[in-house]
């Protein structure tokens, strides 16, 4: 027999004859798991979002100064309020 016939007939003995592991997770470990797992997807698409969406911010910004479309706002911001 080849190893690879081999491996794959102990593979196939092992995962039927298992057992289920007759285990409870109550509703407040379950729902602390989900959050856990939830928030772990939101900062990667989170972090995700910052990469992709990063130069293009800047691509923007650059694009915005030099054809002086961001000058009138940065004078207005500059001035003192009037008390």
């Amino acid at each position: 027999m080849s190893i690879k016939r081999t491996t794959l007939l102990t593979l196939a003995l092992s995962l039927s004859a298992a057992q289920p592991a007759l285990a409870y997770v109550g509703p407040g470990a379950g729902l602390s798991l989900l959050g856990a797992f939830w928030g772990l997807i939101v900062v990667l698409f989170a972090a995700l979002g910052f990469i992709i969406f990063w130069p293009l911010r800047r691509f923007r910004r650059r694009v915005q100064t030099s054809t002086g479309a961001g000058t009138d706002a940065s004078a207005a911001d500059d001035r003192k309020p009037d008390v």
